[in-house]
């Protein structure tokens, strides 16, 4: 069974990235009066507190959201999300992508939401219980070939591993590939660790090849800590719904002007 939690991590400066391009994405298919669906492979337990023991541990909050936030406009998708979010949660809660997804969603949308780790799965099915989401303890992998093509056939999926299976690096060409040919007019997100020995560069080479017109936004960030390997985020997006290449370069700006 994979250790990884999320809620060491919850609100570092990648989960800023990967949350503003979300919620931003999020925003501009909802803008539309048409119902869509929501997936997400990898979902975690969907909502954090940035003052508990974990995030304390690590650093990486306080060196990613309680820094950054101020770096967006306060109308910014992401900031609206992050402030209802604490409106029924409280002030050191901090939304997963799950729950950024289940604030951005209308009636009639329908969202699939898959855990395989068996405490982060309660604690989702307990957190989204109220969203009416559809939560399923399964491999996210499997859930991605098995739910598609959903039903609203519009959408988005997240597919955003631990990447503690470092064969994810070879297979997730593949699956995206056919995730894509069932579902050609998904928008199939995907979020990757940028380390210091750089894994991703053939997973990303393939990728392009693949979908030549996919787009890729990157930022980069000083590892938190002595021996900690995260120098940057990276996405994948097929499909990228129109704007979003701009909206990744004002995030790649921001982030620039930001960097030590």
């Amino acid at each position: 069974m994979l250790s990884y939690q999320h809620a060491y991590h919850a609100g570092n400066l990648a989960d800023v990235h990967k949350h503003a391009l979300l919620a931003w994405a999020l925003d501009y298919l909802t803008a539309k009066d048409k119902p869509l669906s929501y997936i997400e492979t990898h979902a975690g337990r969907g909502l954090y507190d940035l003052a508990g023991p974990e995030a304390d541990k690590t650093g990486e909050a306080a060196a990613g959201i309680a820094r950054a936030e101020g770096w967006l406009p306060a109308d910014h998708p992401y900031r609206r999300r992050l402030a209802e979010v604490r409106a029924m949660q409280g002030a050191s809660a901090y939304p997963g992508s799950p729950l950024i997804a289940a604030a951005s969603l209308r009636e009639g949308d329908v969202m699939h939401l898959c855990e395989l780790h068996p405490q982060e799965f309660r604690a989702l099915q307990a957190t989204m219980a109220p969203w009416g989401a559809h939560v399923r303890q399964e491999d996210g992998l499997t859930a991605a070939l098995a739910l598609t093509p959903p039903t609203p056939r519009r959408g988005l999926m997240l597919i955003d591993p631990s990447w503690e299976v470092k064969s994810d690096y070879d297979r997730l060409p593949q699956i995206i590939a056919k995730v894509a040919k069932r579902w050609n007019v998904g928008i199939i997100a995907l979020w990757y660790p940028i380390l210091l020995d750089v894994p991703h560069v053939p997973m990303l080479a393939a990728l392009e090849r693949e979908f030549p017109q996919g787009l890729r936004s990157e930022v980069r960030f000083p590892p938190i800590r002595a021996g900690h390997r995260m120098a940057g985020s990276g996405m994948f997006i097929v499909n990228p719904p129109f704007g979003m290449a701009e909206e990744a370069a004002r995030l790649l700006a921001v982030f620039e002007a930001h960097r030590r």
